[in-house]
């Protein structure tokens, strides 16, 4: 089975680059203009889920809590601190989680859209 999530934004433009940039992300495909939506899906290539962001020119209405977190867990020691390294030379704030198993487990930081991700500490893989 292929896992998508797929959400709306109005931020098409700032989230393709935070999710390359920050999570090294590929852009695996998009669309322009599909009745009235333009899109993109973001991953790796050989990973069987991908993200999938789209914008219109309806308004977003996103409503989400402490608790909605998009979790990814890196392959190795190397990647995690590659990542924490992106983020800090993008200089994007890291966040207490709510949740105290993921203050101890690894690191918070937020979307343009302001949506939660965490990157796993990678001893817990």
């Amino acid at each position: 089975m292929i896992f998508r999530y797929a959400r709306h934004t109005n931020q098409l433009n700032k989230l393709t680059h935070f999710y390359t940039q920050v999570l090294s992300f590929e852009i695996l495909g998009d669309f322009k203009d599909h009745d009235g939506y333009n899109g993109i899906f973001l991953g790796l290539p050989e990973a069987l889920w991908h993200l999938e962001f789209t914008e219109s020119d309806e308004g977003v209405n996103q409503q989400f809590d402490e608790d909605d977190i998009l979790v990814f867990y890196p392959e190795s020691p190397e990647h995690y601190e590659q990542l924490i390294q992106n983020i800090q030379t993008l200089n994007i704030p890291f966040h207490t989680p709510k949740n105290p198993y993921w203050q101890s487990n690894g690191k918070l930081i937020k979307d343009p859209d302001g949506y939660n991700i965490i990157i796993s500490d990678f001893k817990i893989r």
